[in-house]
């Protein structure tokens, strides 16, 4: 039924009357006639003849409009969107029937049933829609856009089918019955022509691209003309198509998709298109320009989408730097091979060119000779990347600590784990080192943005990089700039994200640490994530536990240098009583010892600690009332006056003291009962208390700022007897936790709360 064919054609009267209508739907009206509903066989007869071949068959896509004639030039007239559906239809000998009897077309359309046929058009579109009157509303049918997918089918003369290119996009853009296939399916039609024609000029290329533009602004393209674009990208990266089209096109895929695992290839887009950026006269400074655009001019960007698209492209671009590495992993040269000093990779194959530095054969067995040995280098390849592993002198304990195991950990893993390769080093090819060094760069510059930074924190942890990305030293020393961004910034849902997120996993925390495979300073990264972290983080014992089981080693290596942060560490693990085992205690004694500073501190944590033995022996107040109006700083000053080492009763209700003074409180271990009414008191200061006043039994909390987040943390406190939350912030889901948990609770008061 292809209405745009031109042949003659003819029929007896009774097919004029009832087929002729149907067929002739693309007869233009004559000139003078008014933009409207034009009846079509007022249109035949001021036709000399038929111009169109009569087709009893062909695909027609549907509508149905449930609404009386009258009201169907309004619905034209408000561009009125509709639902088309695709039906291959046939002419029947008494109706108009579907081949896939379905939705609009689920009944054929009787001839006798059809009360009128005219031919529509409107203001600045074509004619191509035909209207089948039928009691109870109108049948529409349109078939333009079959004739343009069979001409840009078999194209012949490419300056016509540019021309039917931009006819079909402008068709696309002014129809006012139309749904999203209908700017679609402009787009798969082309796809399909640039993937069919791969032998056209470059100027016919961006001629294509400039025609299709104005499609692309509100849908994304398709997955071959993405492959396209990339092409496109990649080899005339300082094309103005580059930047005059394609920029909205990827600003709108980046902040209207919602999954690039869905659609790959526009993630791919998105990356060659950043690549080319790269490539113009300005470079990163273009990247920046775009990033700058993506974010917007205001604090906070307003598509919440823009951050994860990008984040998601710049992963993808680094991993795809150390692809071919990735994919060697199993044929690279194992501990066992390292450890033996192989002067080849055995039967080994390398998809990837590398080269590895090592001892000699002998020198496993020889270790007089160890550390006189020079490094004798094998070259297996030399090409896209090389790899270098240096051995030192203290390597033979670990290795031969491992000698029994008869697991073969990769090169990659031996670094990880294993302090026997010092240094290594990953060469990258030059386009491979442009990428890398372009979408290291876009994470930089998303990090200086402060609204930016805690979803950017949270999307890289846990660590998203391969270890060969780790293990890459110019990687990870421009990444510590990220890093440090995070360690700097003082809200806690940023700099959280330096810890790992479970057991067993390793957070930037411990990639940067002093031994670590990223640590290229002397650890002065890692010591500004542990003051932060121990600055906010209210399970300081626990953090402590922490590091003393992980972290030990760099801590006290850091304090021999003379690290303050690393020195109050110590300090805190002796006066926490944190480390139980006496060789250890004396060596962090002698590193204190080692450093002016380090001295000082455990000079005055000596006296601290034979204050409160001195207290103990000779006994002290065990009741205290603080005066109202009175401030930490007040408390502190008296608590450290005096012997209160027996102190069982500590009153501090109507004074202005804060959570801060949960440091001190934690130090008087006879402490039973405390009364915090109407204070500044808050969760943090009640989950410090939880972790070391086990012994408390009264407790008063009423009027304090607490919440169900600190309260929580009182199910540890197994003596509590009497408990007073009242006028604070339970609920009663805590408040029924909290007596499950709390046998010895007897005396509760929950007045003026949730759960009363």
């Amino acid at each position: 039924m292809d209405l745009t064919s031109s042949s003659g054609g003819g029929g007896d009267p009774r097919q004029i009357e009832e087929t002729k209508p149907l067929l002739g739907g693309d007869v233009p009206a004559p000139e003078g006639t008014k933009m409207g509903a034009v009846p079509c066989r007022r249109a035949l007869l001021l036709c000399n003849g038929m111009r169109y071949k009569l087709l009893q068959e062909g695909d027609i896509q549907v509508c149905v409009i449930r609404h009386p004639r009258t009201f169907l030039s309004k619905i034209l007239t408000s561009k009125f969107l509709r639902r088309w559906e695709p039906h291959h239809l046939t002419l029947a000998d008494n109706s108009l029937a579907s081949a896939t009897p379905t939705g609009y077309m689920e009944n054929s359309v009787s001839y006798s049933a059809i009360e009128d046929v005219q031919l529509l058009s409107w203001e600045n579109a074509p004619k191509y829609c035909l209207q089948l009157t039928v009691p109870g509303g109108t049948v529409l049918l349109q078939k333009k856009i079959y004739k343009y997918k069979k001409v840009l089918s078999n194209p012949s003369r490419w300056e016509v089918v540019l021309k039917e290119i931009r006819t079909l996009v402008d068709m696309a853009l002014t129809s006012p019955l139309q749904d999203d296939s209908i700017n679609q399916a402009p787009l798969e039609i082309v796809s399909k022509l640039l993937s069919e024609n791969t032998n056209l000029t470059t100027q016919e290329h961006e001629n294509i691209i400039v025609a299709i533009a104005p499609l692309l602004e509100n849908n994304h393209p398709p997955p071959d003309l993405c492959e396209f674009f990339c092409k496109h990208c990649r080899e005339r990266p300082r094309s103005m198509v580059v930047i005059e089209v394609f920029t909205p096109v990827v600003q709108r895929i980046l902040k209207h998709n919602m999954d690039f695992g869905k659609c790959p290839r526009l993630r791919l887009f998105t990356q060659e298109y950043i690549l080319a950026l790269n490539e113009l006269n300005a470079g990163m400074e273009v990247v920046k320009k775009f990033i700058q655009s993506m974010h917007g001019p205001t604090g906070h960007c307003p598509h919440p989408r823009v951050l994860p698209n990008l984040v998601a492209v710049c992963l993808a671009a680094i991993y795809s730097c150390y692809e071919e590495f990735i994919n060697s992993r199993d044929n690279s040269p194992s501990l066992k091979e390292i450890r033996n000093g192989c002067q080849q990779p055995c039967d080994r194959k390398p998809t990837l060119p590398l080269r590895l530095l090592h001892p000699s054969p002998d020198l496993v067995s020889q270790e007089a000779t160890l550390s006189e040995a020079r490094l004798k280098s094998v070259v297996v390849a030399s090409s896209e990347i090389h790899v270098e592993v240096e051995h030192t002198s203290t390597a033979k304990p670990a290795l031969t600590a491992s000698a029994g195991n008869d697991s073969e950990p990769n090169l990659i893993d031996c670094l990880m784990v294993s302090p026997a390769c010092s240094t290594m080093s990953i060469e990258l090819g030059p386009q491979a080192d442009r990428t890398l060094g372009c979408y290291v760069e876009i994470l930089k510059l998303l990090s200086d943005y402060d609204d930016w930074r805690p979803s950017l924190a949270s999307l890289l942890q846990p660590i998203p990089f391969p270890k060969e990305a780790l293990a890459h030293e110019k990687f990870t020393k421009e990444l510590k700039y990220v890093i440090q961004r995070f360690a700097e910034d003082p809200r806690q849902e940023v700099h959280s994200c330096l810890l790992s997120v479970r057991a067993g996993k390793d957070g930037w925390f411990q990639l940067y640490s002093p031994g670590g495979v990223a640590c290229d300073d002397d650890g002065e990264l890692f010591a500004s994530m542990v003051h932060i972290l121990m600055g906010s983080c209210y399970k300081t014992k626990k953090f402590l536990l922490s590091l003393a089981e992980n972290k030990l080693g760099p801590c006290m290596l850091l304090a021999l240098r003379g690290n303050q942060t690393m020195v109050e560490i110590l300090c805190l693990m002796l006066e926490y009583n944190i480390i139980d085992n006496n060789d250890t205690q004396l060596q962090i004694i002698s590193t204190l010892e080692s450093t002016g500073v380090g001295k000082r501190m455990y000079e005055q944590l000596c006296d601290r600690q034979r204050e409160l033995k001195e207290l103990q022996r000779k006994g002290g107040p065990t009741r205290l009332t603080l005066p109202s109006k009175s401030t930490d700083a007040d408390l502190a000053r008296l608590l450290s006056s005096g012997s209160f080492g027996n102190l069982e009763n500590l009153s501090l209700a109507f004074t202005n003291v804060t959570s801060a003074c949960a440091e001190h409180l934690i130090k008087l271990p006879s402490l039973k009962q405390l009364n915090l009414w109407s204070t500044q008191f808050g969760d943090a200061g009640l989950r410090l208390l939880s972790e070391h006043l086990t012994m408390l039994q009264v407790l008063n909390l009423c009027e304090t700022p607490v919440t169900d987040a600190g309260l929580l943390a009182l199910s540890s406190m197994k003596s509590l007897c009497s408990l007073n939350m009242n006028s604070t912030k339970l609920s009663a889901d805590t408040y029924e936790d909290l007596k499950a948990k709390l046998p010895n609770l007897k005396e509760v008061d929950v007045r003026y709360t949730e759960a009363w």
